[in-house]
């Protein structure tokens, strides 16, 4: 199980690849370049004028969007945990935050998959929460107690994809070390295997310098993952894959 120790210097970009696999009815696969930040939500980036527009973090665009503070946010992060079962308590001890996330860019966000870890003052990994946003504008929070090798395993709760059902269970492995952040998912229906996506890469720390080569080479990296997510849906929808209904768009409740 993760603690501060496996963190990076922080803030990260985590610059690697996203990799996705359909494995029925159709069997469809890509991988695409892709960088995330790996930031503590108390101590955010600190960038040159000329570099903010291309690494913006607001509150409101993860869990309840009530409020465009950060600070909003860890408390939102810490509400979540307070209603899980599994945490509860717990989630008083929760003094650090790591966020896994995409930046807005020119203003623009959508971020498929935000991963929180979350620690208490000893260093120790309390529980990672893992807001999952579908392109319906709907968000929802599932809460995560990995164990000593960053395994765990849900129900799936929400709808993501136009064409899967809310049926099925998560099956999901976190890394976090200096030498390698992400996160690894397998939607598994009646035991065997319909999706599998990894998002994973290599910290390297947010110099201004690094910042700036990162963004040339992967310009308007959010426009970029939302139109990518449409033209991969259009190529499944283009070949009959069934459409499944699905429920109205919802932010993540965090009452």
């Amino acid at each position: 199980m993760s603690t501060l120790a496996d963190l990076p210097p922080l803030p990260a970009l985590v610059v690697g690849s996203v990799h996705h696999t359909r494995h029925r009815p159709l069997t469809h696969s890509f991988t695409h370049r892709h960088y995330q930040w790996l930031v503590d939500l108390d101590d955010l980036p600190r960038l040159p004028r000329w570099l903010r527009p291309f690494a913006q973090f607001r509150g409101e665009d993860h869990l309840a969007g009530n409020n465009p503070g950060i600070g909003a946010l860890k408390a939102n992060v810490r509400r979540v945990l307070e209603r899980d079962d599994g945490v509860g308590a717990r989630a008083d001890s929760v003094t650090r935050i790591v966020m896994l996330a995409h930046a807005r860019v020119l203003g623009h966000t959508f971020d498929p998959m935000t991963a929180f870890w979350c620690f208490d003052a000893d260093g120790h990994l309390v529980a990672v929460l893992v807001e999952v946003h579908n392109t319906y504008g709907g968000r929802h929070a599932y809460v995560f107690t990995p164990d000593a090798s960053g395994r765990a395993t849900t129900a799936k709760e929400f709808h993501v994809s136009p064409f899967n059902d809310v049926e099925g269970d998560y099956a999901i492995r976190f890394h976090l070390s200096p030498r390698r952040v992400g996160v690894s998912i397998r939607l598994l229906v009646d035991g065997d295997p319909l999706v599998t996506a990894t998002v994973s890469g290599t910290p390297r720390p947010a110099s201004a310098p690094v910042v700036a080569r990162t963004v040339a080479r992967h310009p308007l990296m959010t426009q970029r993952v939302s139109g990518l997510i449409r033209v991969h849906g259009i190529w499944l929808w283009a070949r009959r894959l069934r459409v499944r209904p699905r429920s109205e768009a919802s932010l993540e409740s965090v009452r």
